[in-house]
């Protein structure tokens, strides 16, 4: 027989998603018999767990769970599910994703791999409505200038990797490595499969396991996420030095060296200009992206709207790891 399997899902303030998340996962192909649901809601107040709790009562064949998190903070939201499932099998979900069909027959497929800790596949990345400006965030988002070797994010063939989005898990190797740091508020994922990883167990990607996500639908929205991203990047890093990668690596790097030359060249006049040519070229390269995207997608708003998210992803980020390792 199946394992049963916990489908754990952090939320706060996601009314206007969440029932098209449970009602994907109320369709996936393994049947609604061999599954839960735990919602770990950040004590919303538009209505959230109101409408899981309708839900639940509208669509009894699918067991819902509603547990509150004080904490407000998504790792504590994912300790606080786990330890209220049954599962055998935990896999975590996001509010505003939706899951393939096939999702969790694919991920319970992909676990039966000898020492995989940890599935997950790839994002197909969506607009968040059809601006322009979210139309681009969303193609920067997928791209290898904004998501450097990601492969969830920018495909690939399946194999061992570094971390993967949401994840499945048997609970054993969940329980191995105590569960999420609730000391990091973002980069929770991508430092539980660190820990994992550590532990002897494989990260493994799979591209048929596919779910959809939904980018940031504006600039202000994309500055606060990846600034996020950077500042909890740091903040990881010190506790794992050595984990940062070459691709993360980057974004931190432009922001110092355009620092260090703006500051020289208050004393040396060459290094103004090597900042010039610094940010020419990345400005060319990034219009030059822009334009090629614009074409091939046949979307003249990525002309502008590419290369301004993509700045946005890049600047945001390095700042804030500046920020997070230097305030310790």
């Amino acid at each position: 027989m199946s394992p049963r399997i916990s489908i754990i899902v952090p939320c706060y303030n996601e009314r206007g998603t969440i029932v098209g998340l449970l009602d994907a996962i109320r369709r996936q192909s393994c049947g609604v018999g061999q599954l839960e649901v735990i919602v770990a809601d950040g004590l919303s107040t538009d209505g959230t767990p109101e409408a899981v709790t309708a839900y639940a009562g509208q669509n009894p064949e699918l067991p819902l769970t509603v547990v509150e998190n004080p904490d407000r903070n998504i790792p504590a939201a994912l300790n606080r599910a786990i330890r209220a499932g049954r599962g055998e099998v935990i896999i975590r979900l996001d509010a505003h994703s939706v899951p393939a069909e096939d999702y969790v027959e694919r991920c319970l497929e992909a676990l039966q791999r000898p020492g995989v800790a940890n599935v997950g596949g790839q994002w197909e990345i969506r607009a968040a409505s059809n601006g322009w400006m979210a139309r681009a965030i969303a193609v920067a988002a997928g791209h290898r200038l904004g998501a450097g070797d990601a492969r969830y994010r920018v495909s690939g063939q399946a194999g061992p990797v570094d971390t993967v989005p949401f994840g499945a898990f048997r609970r054993a190797w969940l329980e191995r490595v105590g569960g999420y740091d609730e000391r990091l508020l973002t980069n929770e994922d991508y430092e539980l499969n660190l820990r994992l990883r550590q532990a002897g167990g494989i990260i493994w990607f799979d591209p048929a396991i596919r779910s959809v996500y939904y980018a940031r639908g504006d600039l202000a929205a994309l500055v606060r996420q990846y600034a996020r991203y950077g500042y909890w990047k740091a903040r990881m890093l010190l506790r794992h030095p050595g984990s940062l990668r070459w691709r993360q690596a980057l974004p931190p790097l432009f922001v110092l060296a355009s620092l260090v030359l703006a500051g020289l060249a208050l004393v040396w006049p060459p290094a103004g200009w090597l900042l010039g040519v610094q940010w020419a070229s990345y400005a060319l390269a990034t219009l030059a992206f822009g334009l090629m995207e614009a074409a091939r997608r046949k979307d003249a708003g990525l002309i502008p709207g590419f290369p301004l998210a993509i700045w946005t992803m890049h600047l945001s980020w390095g700042t804030a790891f500046w920020i997070g390792l230097l305030g310790a």
